[in-house]
């Protein structure tokens, strides 16, 4: 059996092929799994648990119905850090710190995240992600109405789109520091590193020593394609996996 990671989904009204394509991927896919790692961004956008929209209603089925074979661990990401214990308990989910270290029965550790801590090159993001992940702020704004926080949310990400144009920022130009990720790894004595936020699926293989490599492991986002790392626990293989999207019909 196999464990499988995926990350920054941004499952949204929107996008109703992302949507038929994750929620096949559960029911054809992941079901084979061990277990399933979901490392933050699985919506686009989450103001509460109290959201109850016909999107989120049909992912904790779909995720319910997974949970019954296989279980299933969630790690926030920065669109959906205030989903809560009520919705994760409403899909069978299981959550997870912001950092995980797994250990594999081969002895092999991983460390999960979902990966925007470790791009300390955007201040400007890192003080407002001290901000927003803020307990007392996030009890806060859950107390105001779903209509109020829908327009602070717009209000932000509006911002935020012009400050990136302000400093001629691609979109997908977000990247990590090589080196706080290698510190967490020999911190906690891993071999391997898997996160997502850049949207940039790439390994980075870095020699410790001639017989001992660390990896450092960037899953995509899904679009027309779905991203996925599977890692074999009986051969310790890890595999990048890519399956287009488009094709899937619910």
């Amino acid at each position: 059996m196999s464990l499988f990671f995926i990350s920054d989904v941004h499952l949204c009204m929107r996008s109703p092929d992302v949507t038929n394509g994750f929620l096949y991927f559960l029911k054809h896919q992941a079901i084979r799994a061990q277990a399933l790692y979901i490392l933050g961004d699985l919506f686009e956008i989450w103001l509460g648990d109290d959201d109850n929209n016909l999107l989120h209603i049909d992912v904790a089925n779909a995720l319910k119905e997974l949970n019954k074979k296989i279980p299933c661990y969630f790690i926030h990401g920065n669109h959906d850090f205030l989903l809560g214990r009520k919705y994760a308990e409403s899909c069978g989910m299981i959550l997870l710190p912001a950092e995980k270290v797994l250990k594999l029965a081969s002895g092999i550790k991983i460390i999960i995240l979902h990966g925007d801590i470790l791009c300390v090159n955007d201040r400007l993001y890192q003080l407002f992600r001290k901000f927003y992940r803020n307990i007392l702020i996030q009890k806060l704004f859950l107390l105001l109405p779903l209509t109020v926080r829908l327009k602070i949310f717009n209000f932000v990400r509006f911002w935020c789109i012009k400050c990136r144009k302000i400093k001629n920022k691609p979109k997908n130009s977000v990247s990590i520091s090589l080196k706080l990720a290698i510190d967490m790894l020999i911190a906690n004595r891993a071999d391997v590193m898997i996160h997502g936020h850049t949207h940039k699926p790439v390994i980075y293989k870095i020699c410790k020593s001639k017989t001992d490599t660390l990896k450092i492991i960037a899953l995509g986002k899904w679009n027309k394609y779905g991203s996925m790392i599977k890692i074999d626990e009986k051969n310790n293989s890890i595999i990048f996996l890519k399956f287009p999207l488009n094709v899937v019909r619910r």
